[in-house]
């Protein structure tokens, strides 16, 4: 289960340090095989590849004349990019990628249970902004009975 959020450098390669509290569960749950790729949101997926391909197996099997499942798949499918930690807990964020989330020096990973997202630290913070503005709203269909 990966969760909590951390904030982190990105490095003038590209190349962020994976916190040690998840580097060790990401690794252990994959091999060190891990799979990054793009979400609509504007941040990016990390996800170890075994938990990566049932996901990836229902995008392949979205209709292929439908053109919004088009879209997602050229998304989610399109930028998915195989990767490793490097020997001392770093992953390299392609330039593509990181011109799709608009990643800079500061970044956020954010604990998602199966995976991690990772968004630049200023659209970090306008969906936590956004969220509270909207806080007394209801909430979305399933979560009616949901308290904490």
């Amino acid at each position: 289960m990966f969760q909590g959020a951390a904030a982190i450098n990105m490095d003038a390669k590209g190349r962020i340090a994976i916190p040690t509290r998840h580097r060790d569960a990401l690794t252990r749950e994959s091999g060190g095989k891990l799979v990054l790729t793009a979400h609509p949101d504007g941040c990016l997926l990390l996800y170890p590849s075994h938990a990566w391909e049932p996901v990836r197996t229902k995008v392949m099997g979205f209709p292929a004349f439908n053109a919004l499942a088009s879209k997602w798949k050229r998304l989610l499918v399109g930028f998915a990019e195989d990767l490793e930690l490097d020997t001392v807990g770093r992953l390299l964020v392609s330039p593509e990628l990181r011109s799709f989330a608009r990643l800079d020096k500061r970044v956020m990973m954010v604990g998602q249970g199966t995976h991690f997202e990772i968004w630049a630290q200023d659209a970090w913070e306008q969906q936590l902004a956004d969220l509270t503005a909207r806080a007394d709203q209801a909430l979305p269909a399933g979560m009616e009975d949901f308290a904490l």
